[in-house]
C-alpha cells in the first residue's frame, strides 16, 4: 500500500486538520465527535443543511461546507458511517432555530445513524427532518444497502437545497425540494481498478487487466457484471441508456413528522424526450478530467439522440472512492427552480461559483 499517511488511526484526523488549516474562512472542524461545520454557523433565520458518511469520497461532504451548500458534515471512518452523536452534536451547533434538514444517502448505516441523530435532536426541540437519497439504477439490495444506493445526486442535492435554504426556503419546502430533486436523479458508475482502505492494506477487490466492473458502488461494491474493457464510448453509451431508459421507480422510505417516523411511497418517474437536465460526469478518484471529458463528448450525443437537453454539467472528481480508477454519470431532471438554485452562488472548498 503506497499512500500519504502517517499512521492509519490518525488519517481522518489529520485530514480534517488539513481541511480547517486550508480554508479557515469557510470551516472549522470540532474534534471528538468529528464534525465540519460553517466558519459563519449558525445562521440567522437558516435552515441548516447537514448531510455526511465515510471518510474517503472527498470533497464529498466536508468539502461541501460553506455558504450556498452544506451547514455541517460528519464524516466516518474511511467507508463507514458516521455515528449518531456526529450529527446530533453538528445539528445542534449549527441550527439557528429554524431547523435543520438531515440529507441522507441510502446505506444502512447511514440511514440508522441519521435516525437515530434526528430523534435526539428532535428531543432535544430542534425542528428536524430527514430526506433519503436513492438514485443508483444499477442495482437493488445491494451489499450495505436496502433497495438503491444513495450516490452522485446527492452532491447535486446539497448544491441545489443548500442555495435553497441561503435564500430563505423553511424547513418543509427544503425538505420538498429535496425529495424532488432526489426523485428527478438518476446515476450509474463503472470501475476500472479497486482502491485500497488504508486499514485494510490491500485492495478491496481484484480485477484483470483486461476486466472492468459496470455498476459498481462507491464503495468498491459489487455491480450488475464483470466484463471485458470496452471503449470510453461504448461504455459512456451503456451506462446513459441504463439511466435513460430506466422505468419509474416506486419504494417506501420512512420520514419523521412531528417526532414520529411515517412510511412514505415514492414514485421517480422515468426520463422522457423533451427533458431538461443537468449532467454530472464524475470521476471515482484515479481517473484523470481529461478523459471525462471524452465520456461526457459520448454523453452528449447519446442525450441528444433521445431528446434529452443538457443545460447545466458538472465535471470533475467530487464524489470519490479514494484512489479508484473509474468514473460515475448523473443526470438530474431541471425544472426551473431546479435550475434557480443551481444557478445560485456557492463558496466552499469543492465548489465555488458566482462569489
Amino acid at each position: 500500500m503506497k499512500k500519504l499517511i502517517n499512521a492509519v488511526p490518525d488519517v481522518v484526523k489529520e485530514q480534517l486538520e488539513g481541511m480547517a488549516a486550508a480554508h479557515p474562512d469557510l470551516l472549522k472542524v470540532h474534534y471528538e465527535p468529528d464534525y465540519v461545520y460553517r466558519a459563519d454557523a449558525p445562521v440567522a433565520g437558516k435552515v441548516a443543511i447537514i448531510s455526511g458518511g465515510g471518510s474517503g469520497h472527498e470533497p464529498m461532504h466536508g468539502g461541501f461546507v460553506g455558504m450556498g451548500m452544506l451547514d455541517a458534515a460528519c464524516p466516518g471512518a474511511v467507508f463507514t458511517s458516521p455515528t449518531p452523536d456526529q450529527m446530533y452534536e453538528a445539528a445542534k451547533t449549527v441550527n439557528s432555530g429554524a431547523g435543520v434538514l438531515f440529507l441522507v444517502k441510502n446505506y444502512t448505516g447511514d440511514v440508522l445513524n441519521f435516525e437515530m441523530a434526528a430523534d435526539m435532536a428532535y428531543a432535544e426541540g430542534i425542528p428536524v427532518q430527514n430526506i433519503l437519497i436513492d438514485d443508483d439504477v444499477a442495482v437493488k439490495d445491494s451489499l450495505y444497502t436496502a433497495g438503491r444506493r444513495g450516490v452522485g445526486t446527492t452532491v447535486l442535492v446539497e448544491k441545489i437545497v443548500g442555495a435553497a435554504a441561503e435564500a430563505g426556503y423553511n424547513l418543509e419546502q427544503c425538505a420538498d425540494l429535496a425529495r424532488k430533486a432526489n426523485s428527478y436523479g438518476r446515476s450509474m458508475g463503472m470501475a476500472l481498478t479497486s482502491c485500497t482502505v488504508p486499514a485494510a492494506g490491500k485492495p478491496i477487490f481484484e480485477m484483470g487487466d483486461d476486466e472492468m466492473e459496470f455498476g459498481i458502488g462507491i464503495h468498491g461494491e459489487p455491480g450488475q457484471k464483470r466484463m471485458k474493457m470496452i471503449s470510453a464510448d461504448e461504455i459512456t453509451a451503456m451506462m446513459a441508456e441504463e439511466i435513460i431508459h430506466d422505468k419509474a421507480y416506486s419504494r417506501t422510505v420512512r420520514e419523521l413528522v412531528d417526532g414520529q417516523w411515517v412510511d412514505k411511497e415514492l414514485v421517480d418517474e422515468p426520463f422522457k424526450r423533451g427533458d431538461r437536465v443537468i449532467a454530472f460526469v464524475n470521476s471515482m478518484g484515479g481517473t484523470p478530467v481529461s478523459e471525462l471529458y471524452a465520456v461526457y463528448r459520448k454523453l452528449a450525443e447519446v442525450c441528444a439522440a433521445e431528446g434529452i437537453e443538457i443545460v447545466r454539467n458538472l465535471i470533475g472528481p467530487y464524489i470519490t472512492s479514494l484512489e479508484m480508477a473509474g468514473m460515475s454519470i448523473t443526470l438530474l431532471k431541471a425544472d426551473d427552480e431546479i435550475l434557480k438554485f443551481w444557478d445560485a452562488p456557492v463558496k466552499t472548498p469543492g465548489l465555488r461559483w458566482g462569489v
